[in-house]
């Protein structure tokens, strides 16, 4: 029998069944998603705009609407929202998620004047200089149970990294 006390990470993942990671949505996040299945919290973000508790240093969701991603493709937008993207290169996972269709941009259904293929060509680049997934999302829901699909197998996979590294060490000192 083991003296060493039983920790979190050293759970199966089905006795982590009920346990739920936190949702954290930055409080700068005007118009947040519809987030319903998971836990939410508000705090700031050193960067994006969707996290968790505890892997905010490695998970990250910049969220933007179509209008929100057009005006970043422009002038001092452009620049502030690729220091921004800057930030996320460090993170695990980070995503750029667009609530709003790949079509919708292509047609141009947006106000203003910058043409559709200099958007796309923009998040082209950002996808490949940054290396940042553009993820699609009709709905404002979709877009949120999207982030909690993420958050949760994301955390699920952080906990089953920790129980395979715990039991790989007790297996070493010999503890069962």
């Amino acid at each position: 029998m083991s003296t060493y006390p039983t920790l979190p990470a050293m759970r199966s993942l089905g006795q982590l069944a009920d346990i739920h990671p936190t949702v954290v949505i930055d409080r700068r996040e005007q118009a947040p998603l519809p987030v319903s299945r998971l836990p939410v919290t508000r705090s700031t973000l050193r960067t994006g705009d969707y996290s968790f508790v505890g892997g905010q240093e490695l998970f990250s969701v910049e969220r933007k609407s179509i209008t929100d991603i057009v005006s970043c493709c422009m002038g001092q937008n452009r620049e502030r929202f690729e220091r921004e993207l800057h930030r996320l290169r460090g993170l695990r996972f980070k995503r750029l998620l667009i609530v709003g269709t790949r079509s919708e941009i292509q047609n141009g259904q947006y106000r203003s004047q910058i043409k559709p293929s200099a958007v796309l060509h923009s998040l082209a680049a950002w996808e490949i200089r940054y290396d940042l997934p553009v993820v699609y999302c009709t709905t404002p829901i979709d877009a949120a149970q999207q982030v909690e699909s993420w958050v949760f197998w994301f955390s699920r996979e952080l906990v089953e990294n920790a129980n395979e590294m715990m039991r790989g060490h007790l297996s070493e000192i010999g503890v069962d």
